[in-house]
């Protein structure tokens, strides 16, 4: 008998722990309080894969008197259900909105998790555009670094747009919406709650992690110079990756510093003659140390800002 039982265990064990290889749990998913009735959920400062479900990005939600607003939901389904959870742990009102801050998958694949609560799902103007046209090249992407099967109820699209700003109310309590021209993306969003002066960034700030350059250099750091002559209103800052912080000058410093010095030694390559080759393997080299992953998203970069203004 204890023969025969010897091998059934670590038969078992061995099955058990290639079924946990193969769908690793969703961690541990902390939520932090920064300001009455609101709440953020800091991602990973990591590129997205099957360990951490895509959980890389900041995620955060506002409590009003009649319902709830979340402000971008995760790198996957299995991060919004999490985030659903944490909500549901703080309030029984409903989620009435699902406000995405732009369309790339660490901020928007998590709406599924939302999809059957009713809520208006909100995005700045070309946002269903630019989501559609990369559809298949997201959801690819996502099985292969996810590890998981993807499918078109990833992709929730919203049912509001805001060109220029809007305001919402969750009862007693009002989000003002500021959509900005061409930046980190061409639909970036901002959200201030206006109650506790919390201004949730998206991916116009990046803590830590270098930022990636999607749509336009110059106009990035227009939307910069935009955001930093309001640094006085906002009490807490909600970055798209990285640490909240409460000195919006201050967090915005190091991030102009490194797409000033990728706009400026661009042109001056471009006027000197240099070729893209050349350009994107001397740019900007001094600020290497200051980021992580810079590795992964520097030559990106320059070659974003080459290809933007070498026909200025």
């Amino acid at each position: 008998m204890a023969r025969s039982f010897l091998p059934t265990c670590l038969a078992v064990f061995l099955l058990a722990g290639s079924a946990a290889a193969a769908a690793p749990t969703m961690p541990a998913f902390a939520v932090e309080q920064i300001a009455d009735g609101v709440f953020v959920h800091q991602g990973l400062q990591a590129e997205a894969d099957d360990r951490n479900h895509g959980d890389i990005g900041n995620l955060g939600f506002v409590i009003g008197d009649d319902c709830v607003a979340v402000i971008d939901t995760g790198g996957s389904p299995s991060v919004g259900r999490a985030l659903r959870r944490a909500i549901e742990v703080r309030t029984s009102l409903p989620v009435c909105y699902v406000i995405n801050t732009h369309m790339h998958p660490d901020h928007i694949f998590g709406n599924a998790a939302f999809a059957d609560t009713g809520a208006r799902f909100v995005a700045a103007a070309g946002f269903t555009q630019a989501l559609a046209a990369r559809r298949t090249t997201y959801l690819e992407r996502a099985e292969r670094t996810l590890g998981v099967a993807t499918n078109d109820g990833w992709l929730v699209m919203p049912g509001d747009t805001v060109v220029e700003r809007m305001r919402i109310d969750l009862g007693g309590r009002y989000l003002a919406l500021t959509a900005w021209a061409d930046a980190h993306t061409d639909n970036d969003l901002t959200v201030v709650d206006e109650s506790s002066r919390t201004l949730f960034t998206g991916d116009l700030l990046f803590i830590d992690r270098v930022p990636a350059i999607d749509a336009s250099v110059t106009g990035w750091l227009d939307a910069i110079e935009s955001l930093a002559q309001h640094a006085a209103d906002i009490a807490h800052v909600v970055p798209g990756h990285g640490p909240v912080g409460e000195q919006l000058n201050a967090m915005l410093a190091p991030q102009t510093r490194y797409l000033k010095a990728i706009r400026d030694q661009v042109r001056s390559a471009i006027d000197e003659g240099y070729g893209l080759a050349y350009t994107t393997a001397h740019v900007a080299r001094a600020e290497r140390d200051r980021w992580l992953l810079f590795d992964d998203y520097h030559a990106r970069n320059v070659t974003a800002a080459y290809t933007e203004l070498e026909w200025q």
